[in-house]
């Protein structure tokens, strides 16, 4: 089974968990919206959704065949393989392979984002990306930068630091048959998927029943492509009200884990994930749901 998040996963940490295959990607009840969203922001920055370098080409077609080839296998009452495409079962749409962005038409089978990382004479670098839902970073600021770079602003993770040595290492070694996934979140002032800006994260409010602050959760997945040596990073985003969580059976637990990872950031970590004015609040608003 599948782990779900349950505040245990912590901030500024790698993370990383050994993923069962079957596992790989998930669809719940959000899909026909994550998909919609998609085709829209699609259609309005189109300049900033789907971004790959040449010689990218080779990694794109091997996710389309392996995403459409999961799909199909994995949920065979959502999508149908037709020929060389895929039919979305319920609505009827069919997303066929395109070589001039392949990524893209993969990652419009699932809610998930997809990122490609290849490694050349300057290390893992990003080379190619179909990014709907960024949770405050641009595409276009990332693409063709080493790992280090791309991972810059966020504290203890720019180039040479320790976390991102590991991270090169790690990708070095990874094996094909092998899948990894973590869990990031943050908190946010709306619901909405598509936050490219890197300098906030939505005006909080947290009055009332607290229904204006929302957690965002990223689920992530790496896995080595075994034919073109690329990893793939996907992601995927769910954004509820945090208020949402006085309903969960295990509220008590991760109520007290993310409280309590909020009281241990330092201020760079406050500032990253844009909540140095809000942390306070933040905490006694989990304290109260852990009583609700």
């Amino acid at each position: 089974m599948s782990q779900r998040f349950d505040g245990s996963q912590q901030l500024f940490r790698i993370g990383l968990f050994v993923l069962d295959p079957d596992d790989w990607l998930e669809i719940d009840n959000r899909l026909d919206d994550c998909l919609s969203e998609k085709r829209r922001l699609a259609d309005a920055h189109p300049d900033e959704i789907f971004i790959a370098e040449p010689g990218s080409e080779d990694a794109q077609r091997e996710t389309w065949e392996m995403v459409s080839a999961f799909v199909t296998r994995r949920f065979p009452e959502t999508y149908d393989r037709q020929g060389d495409g895929v039919v979305y079962r319920p609505n009827g749409i069919r997303v066929d392979p395109d070589p001039a962005q392949f990524l893209w038409r993969a990652a419009l089978l699932v809610p998930d984002d997809l990122l490609l990382l290849k490694k050349d004479e300057a290390g893992w670098r990003l080379v190619a990306g179909a990014l709907s839902f960024p949770s405050s970073w641009r595409l276009k600021d990332k693409i063709g930068l080493p790992i280090g770079e791309v991972h810059g602003p966020v504290p203890g993770f720019a180039s040479n630091s320790r976390n991102d040595d590991l991270i090169n290492r790690m990708f070095d070694n990874m094996r094909a048959d092998t899948l990894m996934a973590r869990f990031n979140w943050s908190v946010y002032g709306d619901a909405a998927l598509f936050h490219p800006d890197p300098d906030e994260t939505g005006s909080l409010r947290l009055g009332g029943s607290g229904e204006a602050a929302f957690l965002r959760v990223e689920r992530q997945t790496l896995r080595l492509l075994p034919q073109s040596g690329a990893v793939l990073f996907t992601v995927k985003v769910i954004v509820d009200p945090l208020a949402r969580l006085a309903d969960m059976p295990d509220r008590f637990q991760i109520c007290e884990r993310l409280a309590g990872q909020l009281e241990n950031l330092d201020a760079a970590q406050l500032d990253y994930k844009g909540l140095s004015a809000h942390r306070d609040a933040l905490v006694a608003r989990l304290r109260d749901l852990q009583r609700s």
